[in-house]
This record gives structure tokens, sequence and C-alpha cells, in this order.
């Protein structure tokens, strides 16, 4: 044999014996090269399989499995995440977050304010938990206190804002179940006070998609001089995310949200969370769910907001709005240096908006006003109406499908829960032709006698849509009935919202449960010829602790001008 047929076969045996360590290290089975075309199809079988084997897992589709929020319930919780009802406590340590929301797995900027020498943050997601109410799923270190610079005001139109440096980056891993998160602080020298925070799954495909009111808890929010009601030299035209929350820091959250929360996942629905800027910035998303529930007072949106809700209803996604005066006002949201839409812009008066005359849509008035008038009331069914009110819930029409099994009987009453904002059947403005009537409730606001009208109508395209009209629903959730046929009025509520839920989870409402007017039931059959008053004003503050609802007095009012809309009732949207 020459020299050069001994490197050739050396060659050979080489290359054959580097494939068959590689087949052994990728597949672990020995394999022989060959002619064959079976032999070559063995090969590429090892090969695929550990290709397969070696793809990366989702750490996060633990979250998309079913029943994994009756498991995350299961764990073991704590009231620990209550923060005292002091305000001396909550003025000594206030913080805020560079973002409302955050997806899966991402990490968010934590700025904070204190004078003492050390304090510490601690998330918990909020939810059932045995009764608890939270579960611890972080801790930080202890930090040093940083007491940072005053509010100051900038953007167009001047916000006030909190020009604070970063206190800690929090980093979020698998570890961190998506929900409503409340982050207590606590500063050394006995301050506490909440950061609320979203964590989202924008890979969800839940049956239910909860949606928090943050735009709504912004345009209340004072901190550092003014909302956009009131102020210590007036109304603010416009507010920053770009701030801590007065109060205790939660914003609307407590009183308002964290109830129905309770429920929600006391039940076991599938469910992921959202914020109603995540309805503006990344709305297509509703579209992979089968129903929006928004628990709470959801009053400020964006043209792109309402658009992408009207949408999705219209894709067959059911809406929930469980409170009161929804999808009243419009706004804008812009950036800030420190994230897109974080400047919320609410004129109220067209003629001081400098895109009027030349983008009416935006114009920054109320939906059902000039230059763009578009009521409410032709997404959510029902109009608001007046505050501030205080009456029983009265129960109209128990032939209605969600009412099985409650127990209700129609005339039955829930004592205070009308208030302190309500929603009506107002046919002089555009009102889907088929809205059903569930409650008809007699009010007295402001000297005039109406009715709080709970509300549900089905779309063309089978979505169900249900307005509660009432802030008093959502905070009734908290409390756990016993097993059995429901013996309270509350418990029997209880089991209305679980009807309307189950049905939302199951795809879309309207086509399992059409909606045919009822309105002649309550001498409703001919649009009326008044328009009501036309108010709405701030809320009570929500200065609440983990279990208290905020009050439902308010002190002070705010009176807009009006644009009368004569339309009769229109065809199913």
């Amino acid at each position: 044999m020459t020299g050069s047929d001994d490197t050739h076969q050396f060659r050979t045996w080489l290359i054959i014996a580097v494939f068959g360590v590689l087949a052994f290290a990728i597949g672990g089975t020995a394999f022989f090269l060959g002619h064959s075309s079976s032999s070559r199809a063995s090969m590429q079988i090892v090969i695929d399989d550990a290709a397969a084997s070696a793809a990366p897992v989702d750490p996060y589709a633990q979250y998309r499995a079913t029943g994994w929020i009756a498991a995350e319930n299961a764990k073991p919780g704590t009231h620990d995440w209550a923060v005292p009802d002091d305000k001396a406590a909550w003025a000594k340590i206030e913080g805020f977050f560079d973002a409302t929301s955050i997806n899966l797995g991402s990490s968010v900027i934590l700025r904070s304010s204190t004078r003492a020498p050390t304090w510490q943050v601690t998330a918990y997601r909020i939810g059932w938990y045995g009764g608890t109410g939270g579960r611890m799923i972080w801790k930080s270190d202890r930090l040093v206190g940083v007491n940072q610079p005053r509010a100051e005001q900038g953007g167009i139109p001047k916000a006030w804002s909190a020009p604070w440096a970063t206190s800690l980056a929090i980093q979020t891993d698998a570890t961190w179940p998506p929900g409503q998160y409340l982050f207590k602080l606590e500063s050394v020298d006995g301050g506490a006070s909440y950061v609320p925070l979203v964590i989202r799954d924008d890979k969800s495909t839940s049956d239910i998609l909860m949606q928090s009111a943050v735009t709504t808890w912004q345009a209340y929010n004072g901190w550092g001089g003014a909302s956009v009601y009131t102020g210590t030299t007036g109304r603010a035209d416009a507010v920053s995310f770009d701030r801590p929350y007065t109060g205790n820091g939660s914003g609307e959250f407590l009183g308002r949200e964290r109830e129905f929360i309770a429920l929600v996942e006391r039940l076991g629905l599938d469910v992921s969370y959202w914020t109603d800027i995540d309805l503006h910035q990344r709305g297509e998303l509703a579209k992979n769910h089968r129903g929006i529930v928004i628990p709470g007072h959801d009053e400020y949106y964006t043209v792109e907001m309402r658009k992408n809700l009207e949408a999705a209803r219209d894709a067959g996604v059911n809406i929930g709005f469980f409170g009161a005066n929804n999808v009243y006002r419009r706004i804008r949201l812009d950036p800030t240096q420190n994230g897109l839409n974080r400047h919320e812009t609410n004129y109220r008066d067209a003629s001081r908006d400098p895109l009027n005359g030349k983008d009416p849509e935006r114009v920054t008035t109320s939906f059902r006003e000039s230059p763009a008038p578009n009521p409410e009331s032709s997404l959510t069914g029902s109009y608001y109406e007046c505050n501030p009110v205080d009456a029983d819930w009265v129960v109209g029409d128990t032939s209605m499908w969600m009412f099985e099994g409650s127990g209700f009987k129609n005339g039955e009453k829930i004592a205070h829960m009308v208030g302190n904002e309500y929603d009506r059947v107002n046919l002089s403005v555009p009102t889907p032709a088929n809205i059903q009537i569930l409650a008809h409730s007699p009010v007295t606001c402001r000297g005039m006698s109406s009715f709080a009208d709970t509300t549900w109508y089905s779309a063309s395209s089978g979505a169900g849509v249900f307005d509660a009209a009432t802030f008093g629903w959502s905070p009734l959730m908290l409390d756990a009935c016993p097993a059995g046929t429901p013996s309270t009025p509350i418990c029997k509520l209880q089991k209305v919202t679980e009807n309307i839920l189950r049905a939302f989870a199951k795809g879309p409402a309207g086509a399992a449960h059409p909606s045919v007017s009822n309105l002649s039931k309550f001498s409703m059959s001919a649009p009326r010829t008044t328009t009501p008053p036309q108010t709405t004003g701030p809320q009570s503050p929500t200065t609440t602790t983990g279990s208290t609802a905020p009050s439902s007095s308010t002190t002070t009012t705010t009176t807009v001008a009006t644009t009368t809309t004569t339309t009769t009732a229109v065809p199913i949207p």
C-alpha cells in the first residue's frame, strides 16, 4: 500500500470515528456510516431527535396552562401586603414606576423618596389566596433612603411630575406570575405606601382579560399640585404618570378593582391582566381573548382606546363594564423622558385645545361633545347621567339568563349599591336597539328624579356587552359566599356575576344569549325628549386600606358644556 493510500485510509477511518463520537454524544446511539438509504435515514432521525430535545423550554408556558390560576391561589398567602390606614405613614415614603405594566420577564425602574435612612420594597401579587388577598413574590435588600426633589411642572400642556433619580431597577423572571401587583414601600421610620404595577403576558390567550383603569386613576391624582379637577392654582390641563399617587399610593385600585379580582381568582377563571394604556398601545391583542372585564372606573379614553375596544367587540370579544361613567372623557397620551404614554392631556374646553379645527376627533372634550360628538352609549349601552347619588339597586327582569340560580326576584333590592355615579338608558342618544335592562333603580340626583339602568346587549358579531351602571358592584365581590343556593342579596349578586363571567369565558356570549329589547317593561318604548344634566366631578379621596372601600361622598363637581344628540335607537353595532 502506498503512502497516499495509507493517508487516504487513515482520513476515512478518522471521519468515521468523528461521526461516531458525535452520534453517541448527540443521540446516545451509535450508528454506522454506509451507502444505504436506511443508514442515512437513521442518521437523520438521530439528529432530528437531538435537535428536538435541545429546543428551548418557555419558562412562562406554565402561566398559560389550564388551571394555573386555581393552582396559584392555592399557594400560601399573607395579609402583610396591606399598609396601615395612616396618612402620616403614607407621607414618609412614596414612589412610582416608569411603566404602568410590563411584560413577563421584563424589568421596571422604581423611583422612591424618603427621609428615613433605610427602606425596603416587597412585591405582592393580588388575588384570593384563601382570603388573605395577596402572595409575597419578592423582597429587596435594605436600601439607603434618599429625599428626592420637590414636584415640578413641565410638558405641553404643563403637568406636575416628580423629577426623581432611579432608586432601584427590578428584574422579574419566571418566578413572577402575571397579574396585578402592589409593591409595598416601607421605611425604617414607620413609613408605608404602595406602588401598583401590572405584569402582562403578551402571548396569553386567556379566556378573560382584566383591564385596570390607570388613566382615570391619574386624572384624579392631585399629587404635587393638581389633578384635572382641582389644584392649588386651579385644575390642570394635563397630568403625568411620572409621580406617585396621592394617599396610600394605590390610585383607585383598592375599593374599585381589587375586590373584583378576588372573585375572579377565587373562581379559578382563566384570566390575564393589562391596563387601559395597553388597550391604547397594543389593543390588537384584545382579540386574543374571549372577554374583556373592566371592574372599576374607566372614564378617560384616548380615541385609540375606544376604537380598539370597539374593534374587539366587533370581532366577537365580550365586554363587561362593572363600574359606571366609562369611556366618557377624551384624552391624549404623549411620551415623557421616562417613557411612552406618560403625559395625559384633557383640556375639557374645545376652544382651548390646539387640535381644535385641525383634528376634531382628538380634541379633548367629552366623547358626547363637539367638535366630534360620539356618545359612549353606542359602546357601553347605557349613558352616564349624574352624580352624586346613593340609592338601592332594584332587580328589574329575572327572566334574563344571568339571573339563573341566583334566587333573585323582581323588585328585590340591595341597599346603597347605586352610587356615587350612575348610567341609564337614554334613547335620545345612540343606543343599541336590542338593549335589555336587568335592574331599573330609582334615584334622585341634584333634585332630578331618574333611574340607574344595569344593561345587556348583543352585538352582530356575537359579542355581549354588560354595563353595571354603578360603582357599587365591584366592592361587593370581595367576601366569599358559602356553597349552595345563595341566601343573601350580596351572594345572589355574586352568582349573577359568576354567570356573566362564565358565559364570557365560553366565547361570544351575545350569540349564546341574544338580547331582545325589554324597554316596554319599564315604560321606555319611546325615546326621551329631554337631555339630562351631563356632569361629572371628583370622586372621594382614594385613600383606602386593603379592606376598606372608598366613601361614596362627593364634595365638588364640574359642569361641562353639552351637545344634544337627537338620534333614536340605532341598529346593533
